[in-house]
């Protein structure tokens, strides 16, 4: 009888602790759910807050401060406007911030050819991995822009243009087959008017730079300080005042180009 009741009692123990290991079992996916859920959350959090951007605009007029030097002095040496230069790079690059020329210092998407013996990165584009030139600074990827219009026979026409003709260029380029967008010397046109760069061709060419008079514009030889207004950019008061940004900023001991409604800005000397 006692045996009996021992087995029983065995009997009791193990369903009693079955039960609690499926409580435990069923328990332990529902803690995992929640934290799960809370990272996913969490996540959401941090891809919608609000961070704060330049604008694209903002990004293009530093791009044009920091090759537009480089662009003038190629179209001294070799003849192409710095404006389609410029265009070009702008717009093939994403104004500096495309992946080739992030981690390629490659602005006008030259691809390897034949021949080439530099160091290079494979990039997607109208082939997977295809090859294209990498440089050790972005400056060698304008001379090699230069290099690659001058020494190509199907370009040659380009040059019988005027250089100030950047619209007979932009179609030029797209007639000899630099791209394959039907629309590329449109938007080699629109970047140029919208940000003026056809100015650089006359600085680079020994004309001054255009200055256009306007009744709401005042007369820079008398101001000496700016108030900025709504929608200035530093690089939209330098050329407004014919000075450039990098003189701006050294004047008012900015670090960066960010500008606040009402901040006023010496436009001669420096800021004590």
């Amino acid at each position: 009888m006692n045996h009996k009741i021992t087995i029983v009692c065995v009997i009791c123990l193990v369903l009693l602790s079955s039960c609690r290991a499926k409580k435990n079992t069923v328990s332990t996916p529902d803690v995992h759910t929640v934290s799960q859920s809370s990272t996913s959350e969490a996540q959401q959090s941090v891809a919608t807050a609000p961070v704060a951007v330049k604008s694209y605009t903002n990004v293009v007029e530093e791009y044009i401060n920091q090759f537009s030097e480089i662009a003038m002095q190629e179209m001294k040496q070799y003849g192409i406007p710095a404006s389609i230069t410029l265009a070009q790079g702008i717009l093939e690059s994403g104004a500096g911030r495309g992946t080739l020329s992030v981690k390629a210092n490659n602005h006008f998407g030259i691809k390897c050819h034949r021949g080439w013996q530099g160091d290079y990165v494979h990039h997607d584009d109208d082939k997977d991995q295809e090859c294209f030139r990498k440089y050790v600074d972005a400056k060698y990827s304008y001379r090699d822009h230069s290099l690659f219009l001058t020494t190509r026979g199907r370009y040659s026409f380009l040059f019988d243009l005027s250089k100030k003709d950047y619209k007979g260029w932009a179609r030029g380029l797209k007639k000899a087959g630099y791209a394959t967008d039907p629309k590329y010397p449109n938007k080699l046109i629109s970047i140029i008017e919208r940000y003026q760069l056809q100015d650089y061709d006359k600085q680079a060419l020994g004309s001054k730079r255009s200055k256009r008079k306007s009744n709401n514009k005042p007369d820079n030889t008398s101001l000496k300080t700016y108030t900025v207004s709504k929608g200035d950019t530093l690089y939209s008061i330098s050329r407004r005042f014919d000075i450039s940004v990098e003189d701006l900023k050294s004047y008012n001991n900015l670090k960066d180009t960010t500008l606040s409604i009402g901040q006023e800005l010496y436009l001669k000397g420096s800021k004590k």
